[in-house]
């Protein structure tokens, strides 16, 4: 995590019956020290990477999408080398940087692995992986992964998860499903319907043509969910821990007592009602957002914290918002007398 004094965390209750938020990274091998660059058109990222590398064709699939984002960032490592080895420790040693979504350019299937698993333990941004078979679809789908994208498929050459990333994780946060999106320079591939509901039962999505429109098939990490509900998530997340975090550096003494507590409150507030805004959180019949936000006071927290200055005492939930990814209508037709 970077430095802060302010850590927000959220979980997913399931009720019973930067410039942006979408930056791209591409970790990429390349020979000697290991290096992270941002990079804002495809001619800076050919200085670093030629035009036959993977990296080099992933920055292009990100670049090539109406919605692309101002700058990707790729970081290097080198398998031969004795500095950063691996995809793996390449994503560690910068995973702190402004970036949100990470795919690989390189990598085998135990990499992939590797970097799903880190991903998924650090609880904040996604990884987009590619799967070309069901044996390597189930490698992420016994893991149930919250915090990765399984985009399966079998075209040779083409790269739909930089192409995904760069379509729509630079949209408002909030404003859009991630199912239904045409990517530029992707080619669909042909599924049958028991073929594409196998793949969405494994946690992955897929590019195909419905009504004549190639388009991505869902809009799931691999565990089930939205990701657009992991992304307003990790929104959230970033921007109240950056507002309050401005609170304790502009103020020259946030105090422990009510006042200083409302303080805190009041970021936490601006930051859901922003989301309400977004699209991330939902309203209910009256147009209300559907977000609570609870304190305790001073005289609540144990004497032990007060003493650490350690305010523990505000927690908030919400209800995301939803999107309509199918339709059934039913209609009837009637007979002329």
């Amino acid at each position: 995590m970077p430095l802060q004094d302010v850590t927000v965390t959220i979980d997913i209750l399931k009720p019973a019956a930067y410039i942006g938020f979408g930056k791209p990274l591409i970790l990429a091998e390349k020979t000697g020290t290991s290096f992270l660059k941002n990079y804002k058109e495809l001619d800076e990222v050919k200085v670093d990477f030629a035009e036959s590398t993977t990296a080099y064709a992933k920055a292009k699939a990100v670049f090539a999408q109406k919605n692309r984002p101002a700058t990707l960032s790729i970081a290097s490592y080198d398998s031969a080398g004795s500095d950063v080895v691996s995809a793996m420790e390449a994503l560690e040693k910068y995973y702190d940087e402004d970036w949100v979504f990470v795919v690989t350019s390189d990598a085998e299937l135990t990499d992939q692995i590797a970097v799903a698993d880190f991903v998924e333990q650090k609880g904040y941004k996604v990884y987009v992986a590619i799967t070309v078979d069901e044996q390597s679809r189930n490698a992420f789908k016994v893991k149930g992964y919250e915090r990765t994208i399984d985009f399966y498929h079998l075209i040779t050459g083409e790269h739909p998860d930089a192409a995904l990333i760069g379509e729509v994780a630079n949209r408002p946060v909030g404003s859009q499903t991630w199912k239904f999106k045409t990517l530029v320079g992707i080619t669909p591939i042909d599924v049958t319907k028991e073929e594409l509901d196998a793949i969405h039962a494994d946690g992955a999505i897929a590019y195909v043509t419905k009504a004549g429109i190639p388009q991505t098939s869902e809009g799931i990490v691999a565990s089930g969910e939205y990701i657009d509900v992991m992304h307003g998530k990790d929104w959230i997340k970033f921007n109240m821990e950056s507002r309050i975090q401005s609170v304790f550096a502009n103020t020259d003494k946030v105090v422990y007592n009510s006042n200083g507590i409302s303080l805190i409150e009041a970021e936490v507030t601006t930051v859901l009602q922003q989301a309400f805004q977004n699209g991330i959180i939902d309203a209910d019949a009256s147009g209300n957002a559907l977000y609570t936000v609870t304190t305790k006071s001073r005289e609540d927290m144990s004497v032990a914290d007060r003493e650490k200055r350690i305010y523990n005492g505000i927690s908030f939930s919400y209800t995301a918002q939803g999107a309509i990814h199918e339709s059934n209508i039913k209609g009837e037709i009637l007979s002329v007398a």
